[in-house]
């Protein structure tokens, strides 16, 4: 019998109650699908990228609590997760993911052979990268291969192809995740350097704020041959300039290194998904 703290605990382990992720996932998605779409993309394949994106982020949370378990309650950010506290159990969260992963599959079996086929990458992406802080000081790459992998999906299911376009979108994608993922690292490293855990926020160590600067360029840089090769106008160079102005305001944010400043730049990058989609779709929606 499932009770009421345990239902609580499902919500917390999907992270219900913190959409930062979900929507850090979605944007990319929305980008993929109207350059895709050159313009609105086809209703059915919207609402199955919405909707799955919800799942597959849930699921990769839950995984991900899964292998943090045994040191969850070691960290002061993470020490009240459900399976860190005791309220669900490991078997519980491994058929939580399960669920989580056979509703996902359900609704991509809705698209065309390529898409499918391309969720196969996603789900094992989604499954190793909790695993990966254990052996190398670069999980935040695998976790923008897998948070990217609904871009090339997405081309495939709305399209039927993978254009270069798609890959320079992807690559930006990869690098802003490190960007703000290793802002999201350095949140917890002190925690993570005493129990040996690694991220390319220790990685990079006193040089963080400028190989995250780097990175921040590389984003833009590939954000802007995906401009070229899609002819987009001046409502997204556009929002490509504000975006250099968001990431310059991270920075200086992050000069004051705190805990609750590294946290909050994270968050921020809600904001940079959001204007780099408004700048797509105003672009479609003015020609």
């Amino acid at each position: 019998m499932i009770n009421k703290s345990t239902l609580i605990g499902f919500t917390q382990l999907m992270r219900l109650d913190k959409p930062i992720g979900t929507l850090l996932l979605l944007w990319p998605t929305y980008w993929a699908l109207w350059l895709a779409a050159d313009g609105l993309p086809d209703w059915k394949v919207f609402v199955v990228f919405s909707m799955g994106v919800y799942l597959m982020r849930s699921a990769g949370c839950v995984i991900n609590d899964f292998a943090d378990r045994k040191i969850d309650g070691q960290v002061e950010r993470t020490k009240n997760r459900p399976l860190a506290t005791g309220v669900v159990s490991s078997k519980q969260a491994i058929a939580l993911f399960f669920i989580l992963l056979v509703l996902a599959f359900l609704l991509v079996l809705n698209m065309n052979n390529l898409t499918i086929g391309l969720s196969f990458a996603a789900v094992a992406l989604a499954a190793c990268y909790p695993f990966m802080k254990r052996y190398t000081h670069l999980p935040q790459v695998v976790l923008g291969a897998a948070f990217g992998w609904s871009i090339p999906m997405a081309y495939a299911a709305q399209s039927n192809a993978l254009p270069a376009v798609c890959w320079w979108l992807f690559g930006a994608n990869l690098a802003w995740t490190v960007a703000y993922d290793t802002f999201y690292g350095m949140v917890d490293r002190d925690d993570d350097l005493k129990i040996g855990v690694k991220s390319t926020a220790i990685l990079f160590g006193r040089y963080d704020r400028f190989i995250i600067a780097l990175l921040q360029v590389i984003t833009l840089g590939c954000l802007w041959q995906v401009g070229e090769l899609k002819q987009l106008g001046i409502s997204y160079f556009g929002a490509l300039a504000i975006v250099a102005l968001l990431f310059a305001h991270q920075q200086w944010q992050a000069r004051l290194k705190t805990r609750a400043v590294y946290f909050k730049v994270f968050l921020a990058n809600n904001t940079v998904g959001l204007v780099i989609f408004a700048g797509i779709a105003m672009d479609y929606l003015l020609r």
